[in-house]
């Protein structure tokens, strides 16, 4: 549950529609009084906090939920419309803010950082419950194994402390994408290896302590995976001049980048000639990972992948637009023969942390589709796919040749 605190009705009825289309539920008020109120009746994960407020302002409230156990680990995400220099931000994090948002607010941004704050929240909640499990372990084997009670507690203490480590940096995110891209990933890095180390020298014999080491283990992996993916997607929200792009020299790298992966499948891919377009060579080459990541990953089982990868030029913006050598546009067509998917889950396939396949059969965050949709878009064109379960997908992207 999220709690929205915004003086201005306006306001709350624009953020919560913008979560509700994400089925993200929410409750409002206007007052710093009224959210320390309905705080100790309900338990949140997430307030989006207006700064300027009369009365009490986000800062005092985010001051006064710090000062409480309870209430000392709620994210606070901190908008404005006004204070945007650096020390009003400053004071915001100084406060117990785990970000700052300035108005207006840019929809795509907020959900983003939202669902990870959200996932950060119940990511450490799931730590601490595992915590105390492997605690009561510990004690029931007290009496036994003395010794390696002692040597148990010892790792128990640095895994504890790393796990403080990591509730404090993720009040350090300050700056999105560098702490995203450090600050995070070393402590899991720790976490991994002392639980393994707890794992492989110390609860060979017990079973149900290695099935909560081993999820433990698994969070952290999948947590790793997600900050990764995380930080592709917000660097799409810089500014790069688009330069001349052939994308066949674009799409000779990504496949030397799979080769191993091509060699492990069997798998035959077919390329046509593709056309020089004006983009950002970096970002699409990220969509054409993306795409044919996809389709080997997504392949059936015992049959080898066949991607078939084709462009046309065409007259208008359009998926139906005729084929015409003088057009403006290229319409470019991944194909596959994997598991493809039903078409009626086609709205879904693109928005961020969406999957529509088994996590434990193939790996993924949901946020590869996400990252190619808005790639696109960020060139002034379309994607949709076409599919069948059983059978395949073909992805279908349009891009103006030159700059629109």
């Amino acid at each position: 549950m999220i709690l929205i605190v915004d003086d201005i009705r306006a306001n709350i009825v624009a953020l919560k529609k913008i979560l509700e289309l994400h089925s993200l539920e929410c409750d409002a008020v206007t007052s710093g009084e009224e959210a320390l109120k309905i705080i100790l009746k309900k338990d949140y994960s997430l307030i989006i906090m207006d700064v300027q407020m009369p009365r009490m302002d986000g800062f005092e409230v985010a001051e006064t939920l710090a000062g409480s156990n309870r209430t000392k680990d709620i994210p606070v995400l901190f908008l404005s419309a006004i204070n945007k220099e650096k020390k009003y931000i400053s004071r915001g994090y100084e406060t117990g803010g785990v970000d700052y948002i300035t108005k207006p607010v840019d929809p795509d941004l907020l959900i983003l950082k939202v669902k990870t704050f959200l996932k950060l929240y119940e990511q450490q909640k799931e730590l601490k419950n595992i915590r105390d499990l492997l605690s009561k372990e510990i004690d029931i084997r007290k009496e036994a194994q003395q010794n390696l009670e002692i040597k148990v507690i010892e790792r128990t203490k640095e895994l504890v402390k790393k796990n403080e480590e990591l509730e404090l940096r993720n009040h350090e995110l300050q700056q999105f994408s560098w702490v995203v891209s450090h600050d995070l990933k070393e402590p899991l890095r720790k976490i991994e290896i002392f639980i393994k180390l707890i794992r492989e020298n110390y609860l060979k014999e017990d079973p149900k302590a290695l099935d909560y080491v081993n999820r433990t283990i698994n969070a952290s992996e999948r947590m790793n995976k997600l900050i990764t993916d995380l930080l592709e997607y917000s660097r799409l929200s810089s500014d790069v001049v688009p330069k001349k792009t052939n994308l066949n020299e674009i799409l000779s790298e990504v496949l030397s980048d799979f080769d191993y992966l091509v060699e492990e499948k069997s798998a035959m891919i077919k390329v046509e000639d593709l056309p020089v377009i004006s983009g950002i060579a970096s970002q699409l080459r990220q969509l054409f990972q993306n795409l044919i990541g996809n389709s080997l990953k997504f392949s059936k089982q015992n049959l080898p992948p066949e991607i078939e990868i084709s462009a046309e030029i065409i007259a208008e913006k359009d998926f139906e637009s005729e084929v015409s050598p003088s057009g403006k546009f290229c319409r470019i067509t991944v194909k596959d023969n994997g598991i493809g998917f039903d078409e009626k889950y086609l709205s879904k396939i693109f928005i961020i942390f969406q999957s529509l396949n088994d996590r434990n059969a193939y790996e993924g965050t949901g946020i590869g589709l996400a990252i190619a949709k808005k790639i696109v878009e960020k060139h002034n064109g379309l994607i949709t796919a076409k599919s069948q379960f059983g059978v395949g997908s073909s992805f279908i992207i349009i891009l103006p040749l030159s700059p629109i």
